[in-house]
C-alpha cells in the first residue's frame, strides 16, 4: 500500500493495482439499481492514459481518466436518442418541436388548414358527449412539457363550445403541458362588454375569467367586438385582425380609389371603418346613424357622408341577424350608391340573416371562415375567405417569441395572399384574387403573371403564396394533402368558397424573410 501511494504521489502508475473501476458490486438504492459498469474513458471511447497518468486525448483537462460512470438500470434504451459523431463522442440529437395544435369540434376545417400551414398534423384528442349533454375530453398523445394551442371558436351553440374549450384546457393542464394558448377565432359573449342599463351583467368579463381560471396561459383572439375585451383577461392576449385578408381580396377587384367609400353601419364601428379606409389608400368615410330599440332590432335614422355614384363597402366585425347591415345597405342604395359590399369577419348568421342578405341589396357579402358556414346558409352573393394562414403565422410567432404586432405593421405585400385567381367564366364565376398591386418577387413573378398563369390552366385555381421560406416550404410539403382536402369552387347553390385549402396548383413566390 505504501509503494502504491508513493507511485501515485510521484506521478507513475502502478502495474499491480487492482482494477477497482472495471468490476464493481451492484448496489441497491431503494427500487433503483445503480451500477458502475465502465470507466468514463470506455463510455466516451477515449484513448487510454499514458504511463504518466495524463490523458493522451485532446478533450482538455476537464476529462478525468479512469473515473467510474454510474448508470441507471434500463438506460440502454434512453441512449438510443444519442448518435455517434465521427470522433466517437456521443452527442444528443436535436430535440423535436414542442409545438402541438389541437382542435375542438367547433371548426375542425379551419384547424386543419392552420396545422397544414405550420407543416404538421393536428394532435389527437377525443371529445364526446354523454347522454345528459356532459362533455368528455381526453388528449390522445403525450404533451408533457409541450406548448399547446387549442383552436376553438365559441360560435353557436355558444355555451356548448365554450364549455368544451374549458374542459380541453383543463385536460391539457392535467397532462402537464408547459403552456396552453386558447386560439379563439370568434369570441362569444363579446358584445356584453359593458353596462348600458342597471342590473346588467358583463358576460365578456365573466367568460374571460372562466378561460383564465380553467388554466389557459395565453389567449389568441381575432377581431374582438371591442378592444376593451383585451383588458378583461388577466393573462396575455394577442389580438389579430382579419382585415388584411379582406383588403387583399378587395385590392384584386381593381376598384378605382375615387369610386370607393368605406361605410360604418353604426357609430360604434367608426374606428374600425376608419382604420379599414386608411389601408385602402385613405378612402373617404361615411357613417350610418343607427338607433337600437331592442336587442337584435335596429333602425337607421341618418347617413353622414356622400355615397352617390360610388362603390360603398360596409365594414363590421360580425353579422348576426343582419338587421343593422341590411338597413344600412338600403339607405346607401336610396342615397345613390352604385354598388354595396358587406365585409365582416364573423358570419354568425342567425335567422333571418340569410333572407336579408340574399334579398338583392348587396353586390357581394364577404366573410371569413372563423365560424363554419352551414351548407343551408350559403347563397350566391356569399364569398368566404380563409384566415388559416394568418392564424398559423401568428401561432408560429407566439411559439417562437416573435413580434405579433409586426405582422400587422408590415407595409409590404402580406405573407399569404389569399388570392386564388381563377379564370372568370371558365371557373364558373370564381372570384378573382391575387396580390393586387404586389411588387414582383425574387423570381420575377408578379400578380399579373399569376393571373395569366391561372388563365393558362383553363380555370384551375392558382394559389399564390407570398411567404418566408418556412411558410412556403410548409405549403409545398402539404400540397398533396391540400388537394385531398380541396373544396369545390361552388358550394351549395352557387356560393363561392375562397380559401387556401382549395388550391390545386401552387406557385411559391418568396419574399425575403424577416
Amino acid at each position: 500500500m505504501a509503494s502504491a501511494m508513493a507511485n501515485c504521489m510521484s506521478g507513475t502508475a502502478s502495474t499491480s493495482r487492482p482494477s477497482c473501476c472495471s468490476v464493481m458490486p451492484t448496489r441497491h438504492r431503494g427500487s433503483t439499481v445503480i451500477r458502475a459498469s465502465s470507466t468514463f474513458q470506455e463510455t466516451l471511447n477515449l484513448p487510454s492514459t499514458n504511463g504518466t497518468g495524463a490523458s493522451t486525448s485532446n478533450y482538455g483537462s476537464g476529462v478525468i481518466p479512469d473515473r467510474p460512470v454510474l448508470e441507471l438500470a434500463g438506460s440502454e434504451q434512453s441512449n438510443r436518442r444519442y448518435s455517434n459523431f465521427p470522433n466517437g463522442v456521443k452527442s444528443p440529437q436535436q430535440p423535436k418541436s414542442r409545438l402541438r395544435v389541437f382542435s375542438g369540434t367547433a371548426n375542425p376545417a379551419l384547424s386543419t388548414e392552420v396545422a397544414h400551414y405550420l407543416g404538421m398534423d393536428l394532435g389527437k384528442v377525443k371529445v364526446k358527449r354523454f347522454a345528459d349533454g356532459e362533455i368528455y375530453v381526453q388528449i390522445g398523445e403525450s404533451i408533457r412539457g409541450c406548448d399547446v394551442f387549442l383552436v376553438q371558436p365559441t360560435c353557436p351553440p355558444v355555451n356548448d363550445h365554450l364549455m368544451e374549450l374549458l374542459v380541453m384546457i383543463d385536460a391539457c393542464k392535467r397532462a402537464s403541458a408547459r403552456s396552453i394558448t386558447a386560439v379563439i377565432p370568434y369570441y362569444g359573449y363579446a358584445r356584453a362588454d359593458r353596462k348600458t342599463q342597471g342590473r346588467e351583467s358583463i358576460a365578456a368579463k365573466l367568460t374571460a375569467n372562466l378561460i383564465t381560471e380553467a388554466g389557459a396561459d395565453r389567449v389568441l383572439a381575432m377581431d374582438l367586438h371591442s378592444g376593451q375585451c383585451v383588458g378583461y383577461f388577466d393573462i396575455p392576449v394577442d389580438h389579430v385582425y382579419g382585415e388584411s385578408v379582406v383588403l387583399d381580396y378587395l385590392a384584386s377587384k381593381r376598384i378605382a380609389t375615387g369610386d370607393l367609400v368605406v361605410v360604418s353601419p353604426d357609430v360604434g364601428g367608426v374606428a374600425r371603418a376608419r382604420a379599414f379606409a386608411k389601408k385602402l389608400n385613405d378612402a373617404p368615410l361615411a357613417i350610418v346613424d343607427k338607433r337600437r330599440s331592442a336587442h337584435n332590432v335596429s333602425e337607421v335614422m341618418n347617413l353622414i357622408g356622400d355615397v352617390k355614384g360610388k362603390v360603398a363597402v360596409l365594414v363590421d366585425d360580425m353579422i348576426d341577424t343582419a338587421g343593422t347591415i341590411t338597413n344600412a345597405a338600403k339607405v346607401l342604395r336610396a342615397e345613390g350608391a352604385r354598388e354595396v359590399y358587406a365585409c365582416t369577419s364573423h358570419a354568425v348568421f342567425s335567422p333571418p340573416a340569410i333572407e336579408r342578405l340574399s334579398s338583392g341589396v348587396f353586390e357581394e357579402v364577404i366573410v371569413t371562415n372563423t365560424i363554419p358556414v352551414a351548407p343551408q346558409n350559403v347563397f350566391p352573393e356569399l364569398t368566404i375567405l380563409s384566415v388559416a394562414n394568418l392564424l398559423g403565422e401568428t401561432i408560429w410567432r407566439v411559439y417562437n417569441a416573435a413580434s405579433v404586432q409586426a405582422l400587422r405593421d408590415e407595409r409590404r405585400p402580406r405573407r399569404a395572399v389569399h388570392g386564388a385567381a381563377a379564370a372568370g367564366a371558365a371557373a364558373g364565376g370564381s372570384r378573382h384574387g391575387g396580390g393586387g398591386n404586389a411588387a414582383p418577387t425574387q423570381r420575377g413573378m408578379g400578380a399579373e403573371e399569376v393571373r395569366q398563369g391561372a388563365a393558362a390552366l383553363g380555370g384551375a385555381v392558382l394559389l399564390m403564396l407570398v411567404s418566408s421560406s418556412r411558410g412556403g416550404a410548409c405549403f409545398l410539403l402539404h400540397a398533396a394533402r391540400q388537394q385531398q382536402h380541396a373544396r369545390a369552387g361552388a358550394a351549395g347553390e352557387g356560393g363561392k368558397t375562397y380559401c387556401a385549402a382549395q388550391a390545386v396548383r401552387i406557385a411559391w413566390c418568396c419574399f425575403p424573410a424577416d
